[in-house]
């Protein structure tokens, strides 16, 4: 989540292995987001982590991770009050790679280039939609239901790589939610490209850049 603390983060992560680095643009009701996420979203705008400190904040942090893409992650209402060609304008020119936007259905604002993102719920025409339009690479969303850490990998995450790699060939599958050991990891990364964690790296990171560190090169190690 941006805020003060972020540069230095996404260094640490950087240095353990991290190969991208998500920042989240905090929003009052991110609807797809567990506890652990929306409680880090209420802290960032309670500490006045509005669009344009955000905006430097990512800034800050491309200065400190040199080549390392960075994402932002958001929701509609950002873009809204902000305006949309002006916040990806601005984001792009503070160092972001490309985007994430969650409550933003692939069919609309074909527009804004940004990472699309898939779940078990998907429809196969979706899936196609998403793989058509998405910038680099498809998130793949592990899980029905909101973002956190959990005991074990979704059962229905082999079905639907399986899928995503039949209707979108050669598109890169990053999966996400719910994923929080080395051990989830490992089983990820049998299936799908890539491996994104959020809810338990944020948790970890409450305790500093050296923790996250060891934790994203603890995860590194597993793949």
């Amino acid at each position: 989540m941006a805020g003060a603390e972020t540069p230095a983060l996404a260094e640490a992560a950087v240095e353990g292995g991290a190969d991208l680095v998500e920042i989240g643009f905090p929003f009052s009701d991110p609807l797809a987001e567990g506890p652990v996420i929306r409680i880090a979203a209420e802290r960032a705008l309670t500490a006045g982590m509005r669009t344009a400190r955000c905006l430097e904040c990512l800034a800050e942090t491309r200065a400190r991770v040199g080549d390392t893409p960075l994402v932002p992650m958001t929701y509609a209402a950002i873009l809204e009050a902000y305006g949309h060609a002006r916040f990806v304008d601005d984001a792009r020119a503070a160092g972001a790679t490309t985007f994430i936007l969650v409550d933003v259905p692939a069919e609309e604002h074909p527009e804004l280039t940004r990472v699309q993102l898939v779940a078990p719920t998907s429809t196969d025409e979706r899936i196609r939609l998403a793989a058509e339009r998405t910038d680099g690479w498809l998130y793949v969303v592990t899980v029905t239901g909101t973002t956190g850490a959990r005991t074990e990998v979704s059962s229905r995450l082999a079905e639907l790589v399986a899928r995503a790699r039949r209707l979108a060939p050669g598109v890169p599958l990053y999966a996400g939610f719910g994923i929080s050991t080395p051990d989830h990891a490992r089983t990820v990364a049998e299936l799908a490209d890539g491996v994104v964690v959020g809810s338990r790296a944020v948790q970890v990171a409450e305790e500093g850049p050296a923790a996250l560190r060891d934790y994203v090169r603890s995860l590194r190690a597993a793949l």
